[in-house]
């Protein structure tokens, strides 16, 4: 376990973006939990070396929509949008009643130091009110199992946090407050205790970083209600800079594709992407519903095989083919039928985009992210108008290879794929095109792969 809080100098301490994000938490700590500069110092304020500081970022995913929750396959990468989280913590012994797990937190996004969220550890539940507290206590729940209960151990902290991923945009907010708010309990707890209810010996840092995410996506699903798959949290835990993820759903692993193969003479497209400040919440409405109708979908192909093909076993969508589907099509309805053709012929593109990315095949990457954005318009049916809008415009451009919506659907953004040269062009037609067609406004910008959620060094 001694890579669990692994702390790294980040180049993103050049990061514009980072940088702000730090100095706004570490200002936030200040203002909120620590005594003005006219009053003397607590006897109880911890050292410098006390003070943690870590980052994880949102992601945009190239392809392989809705299908992280049935066992599938899919490719995202991490953006340069993230959260920060800043503040101080320690383990102690629970002397009195259960009351020492104090923990304090304090969002740059939710009020302010006006508005500090007070919790015992010892004493997790998720709340109605305020609701962005729950990814928080969710993901402090994950790690008390860790700690020496026999010896009555307790965490408490005070926790200032910043960020820039945009809310309700499709590009996993609430994994990067997740995922950093993770790396800060490893802080605390320190290496010896992170980690050892699952392990007893030292793991990797490959390990570690996704058990970290499945931690965060339990805690998702658990305090948020949120019935989403592992892909966000999985990103933001384990990306690395210059790479997108090929992730397995069913296994966790992962492979690290290369735009190009990682030759330099190739020229390498842009990513734009654009959000169409339509904003959504996946714990609410259609989310949860495609996530029962690809399990109705499921059952009926279990059944169906069990009876056709004992050679077959269907454990999800992911075992399943467009023969299977249409073989028992007059078992479905309609509706869920197009569900499960979607997830079937989603994992398939994932498959060939690999390819695609690594052999510079730009055009046949383009054609399959458009084949995936019209698959989820029309048979998963998570587009809206003004999403396909936005994926209209792009693929009317000069230099545009292919464009899709990104992330849960019903709003958010999308993702082109694009020629270099032509990415200014394409943002200013894109932000004409919308304001003139849904009388909006749409924000755009240009990504390549970030690292993943990491310790910064201050």
């Amino acid at each position: 376990r001694a890579l669990a809080s692994k702390r790294v100098m980040s180049t993103d301490n050049e990061n514009n973006n980072v940088s702000h994000l730090i100095q706004e938490a570490q200002s936030l700590f200040q203002q909120t939990f620590q005594p003005s500069s006219s009053s003397p110092p607590s006897p109880s304020s911890p050292p410098l070396s006390s003070y943690h500081c870590t980052c994880a970022p949102g992601r945009v995913n190239l392809i392989g929509e809705h299908t992280d929750y049935t066992q599938g396959l899919v490719l995202p990468l991490c953006i340069h949008y993230s959260t920060v989280c800043y503040g101080t913590g320690k383990v102690i012994e629970d002397v009195g009643e259960g009351g020492g797990g104090i923990c304090r937190i304090v969002s740059t996004n939710q009020g302010g130091s006006s508005n500090v969220y007070t919790f015992n550890s010892n004493e997790i539940e998720k709340v109605k009110e305020p609701k962005w507290v729950n990814y928080i206590l969710g993901v402090v729940a994950q790690y008390t199992p860790d700690l020496n209960t026999s010896s009555r151990e307790v965490v408490s902290f005070d926790l200032a946090i910043a960020g820039d991923v945009p809310l309700g945009s499709g590009l996993s907010s609430s994994a990067s407050l997740e995922i950093s708010v993770a790396r800060f309990m490893e802080c605390v707890l320190g290496d010896d205790r992170s980690f050892s209810s699952v392990w007893k010996c030292n793991e990797t840092e490959r390990k570690i970083s996704i058990e970290r995410a499945v931690r965060c996506r339990r805690a998702e699903n658990v305090y948020a209600d949120s019935p989403c798959g592992i892909m966000d949290q999985y990103v933001s835990s384990c990306g690395k800079k210059d790479c997108v993820l090929m992730i397995d759903c069913r296994s966790l692993d992962y492979q690290q594709v290369v735009m190009g193969g990682g030759k330099e003479h190739v020229d390498k497209p842009a990513i734009v992407v654009c959000n169409s400040n339509v904003s959504h919440s996946i714990a609410d409405g259609e989310y949860p519903i495609r996530v029962a109708q690809c399990q109705t979908a499921t059952s009926i192909l279990q059944e169906f095989t069990a009876v056709t093909n004992n050679e077959t076993k269907i454990e999800s969508l992911r075992d399943a083919t467009l023969d299977h589907l249409k073989q028992c099509q007059d078992k479905m309805e309609d509706v869920i039928y197009k569900r499960a053709k979607h997830v079937i012929t989603e994992n398939e593109r994932v498959l060939q985009a690999v390819k695609a990315l690594q052999n510079g095949e730009w055009e046949t990457m383009g054609l399959l992210m458009n084949e995936s954005h019209d698959s989820l318009k029309h048979d998963f049916e998570v587009s809206c108008e003004e999403v396909d809008v936005l994926v209209d415009l792009a693929r009317s451009y000069k230099g545009v290879y292919g464009s899709r919506i990104t992330g849960g659907g019903f709003g958010g953004c999308t993702v082109t794929l694009v020629k270099r040269e032509d990415v200014e062009g394409l943002m200013c037609f894109l932000k004409e095109g919308y304001k003139e067609k849904c009388g909006l406004d749409c924000s755009c910008f240009v990504t390549d792969a970030a690292d993943g959620s990491r310790v910064i060094e201050l």
